[in-house]
């Protein structure tokens, strides 16, 4: 997977040079390291700074407060696991697309278990269900994201009913795989396997209707 870029969404101030780049970047990763430890509530700038290697007036430069550095990391992931998955579509060949989405679901789990801070942030529901898209819960976001990836890859019809289930879909994945990693830290394999089952069965259903 390549290396995400600073998303500009929640900046104050776009990095332009190498070194400015560089210290965002460590500020999402302390970020990262941050919401693991302490969680949402507990997370302070000053802490961040610390953890970053910066100064205060640094975290300041570029974000107005911890919701903005937690929306901008929330978007990095996004771009993260979308890259992901365009890569695993470029590398494989599925028979049918709702194979798109289980793996799908696989880079999700492997997110939980390798990304820091995903487990708990994910795409940013901790903090607000429209911290990526003021309009639209963060799933819903996702949703319409891999349906394009799909539609792309499988040349189906983008139509409504596709993207409604596969919101659908999302939200029962997430809810359910939140579940697996409550039940054992490194995913209940027993819960992930009946969520993968789960979502296959009902989109299968969704495709011959």
């Amino acid at each position: 997977m390549s290396t995400p870029t600073v998303t500009t969404g929640p900046l104050r101030r776009v990095p332009v040079q190498g070194r400015s780049v560089a210290r965002v970047q460590r500020m999402l990763d302390a970020c990262a390291e941050l919401v693991d430890e302490v969680g949402y509530e507990g997370l302070t700038t000053t802490l961040l700074a610390e953890r970053a290697e910066v100064a205060i007036g640094s975290v300041y430069q570029f974000f107005p407060d911890k919701r903005a550095i937690v929306q901008a990391l929330a978007m990095r992931n996004m771009d993260a696991y979308l890259q992901g998955l365009s890569d695993r579509f470029g590398r494989e060949t599925f028979t049918h697309w709702w194979d798109g989405v289980d793996a799908a679901i696989d880079i999700f789990i492997q997110m939980h278990r390798t990304v820091p801070g995903f487990r708990t942030l994910h795409f940013g529901d901790v903090v607000d269900v429209h911290l990526l898209d003021v309009e639209r819960d963060n799933n819903a976001v996702i949703a319409e994201r891999l349906a394009e990836l799909l539609v792309d890859q499988f040349q189906l019809i983008d139509r409504e009913r596709l993207r409604f289930s596969l919101e659908i879909s999302v939200e029962a994945a997430d809810a359910l795989i939140k579940l697996a990693f409550r039940r054992d830290q490194s995913g209940d394999e027993a819960v992930l396997t009946e969520a993968k089952a789960l979502i296959r069965e009902y989109l299968h259903r969704h495709v011959t209707a």
